[in-house]
């Protein structure tokens, strides 16, 4: 059987950006494996809403990526942090095939903002095609840095992010850097 003859309703593809496929999601996703778990702390780096922030969330431990942990600081009520689950760490080699694929295509010529390294050797990681039952890294064996494109969080950022530039959207460079 030929692709064009097999029926596509059942596509695993589909059926993952069903669940991540959305960019607020991966942005969410970003945040946890970077350590940012807590509400508010994710609204103000990422820059979207509350309802939206708040739905993605609701998505996300609906699905089994992340989890609700009560958290509770002195004089304020109980609030959750959300954590990856082990369903969660596996979205690890997408996330880091999207920073690499940006990276190459997309990056400011500053260089990449970040960079994922292992946390033994130091060196860069890479997301690729191995054969099945080859180890690879996982998100607990690696960590990322600031890369030579990386830019402080303005003070004044406003609650909600600025629009991106109309020629920011999407990729501005066709080819990968040498």
């Amino acid at each position: 059987m030929r692709w064009l003859e097999t029926d596509t309703a059942n596509c695993s593809v589909q059926r993952t950006l069903d669940v991540i496929g959305e960019k607020w999601t991966l942005l969410v996703l970003r945040e946890a494996f970077n350590g940012v778990r807590r509400f508010d702390d994710m609204r103000r780096h990422i820059g979207m809403s509350e309802p939206i922030l708040a739905d993605r969330l609701r998505k996300l431990v609906a699905a089994g990526i992340l989890r609700p942990v009560p958290y509770r600081e002195a004089g304020h009520r109980t609030r959750n942090e959300y954590r990856l689950t082990d369903k969660g760490m596996d979205l690890f080699p997408v996330l880091v095939a999207l920073l690499q694929w940006g990276d190459r295509y997309c990056a400011d010529e500053d260089g990449p903002p970040v960079v994922v390294r292992d946390r033994v050797s130091g060196r860069p990681v890479a997301a690729v095609v191995v054969p099945a039952g080859t180890a690879g890294l996982t998100a607990r064996e690696t960590e990322s840095t600031p890369g030579p494109g990386a830019r402080p969080v303005p003070a004044d950022r406003p609650a909600r992010a600025a629009p991106v530039p109309r020629e920011r959207i999407g990729c501005h460079r066709n080819r990968p850097r040498p």
